[in-house]
């Protein structure tokens, strides 16, 4: 195996996650809700289930350990988002001159 073909395969390996996680923001993107911290919940998974993984010596267990702080960081953001970010008397909703609800104002 050549040197281009060991370049090839490890950009291939190392983008694959990250072209997962682009191609569910897009979609996500499409509720409009912009979501920066999807590699940092993917991030938070895997060193959640590297750690369980190490210490309990089950890849399952470590499977799990990763989906559920996966899933709790989620939670934190979907919180944030949903309840934390409501606008409400007080505190009006901010709109962006380039999204296309402020031109329905």
């Amino acid at each position: 195996m050549g040197i281009l073909e060991s370049i090839l395969i490890t950009i291939i390996t190392a983008s694959t996650p990250l072209l997962l996680a682009s191609i569910g923001e897009l979609v996500v993107e499409k509720s409009g809700v912009l979501n920066l911290g999807v590699e940092g919940m993917m991030l938070t998974g895997a060193v959640v289930g590297f750690a369980v993984t190490y210490t309990t010596g089950s890849p399952w267990l470590g499977i799990g350990a990763a989906a559920i702080a996966g899933g709790m960081v989620s939670m934190i953001f979907a919180f944030l988002t949903l309840v934390a970010g409501r606008p409400t008397r007080s505190r009006p909703a901010w709109r962006s001159p380039f999204s296309a609800s402020a031109s329905r104002a």
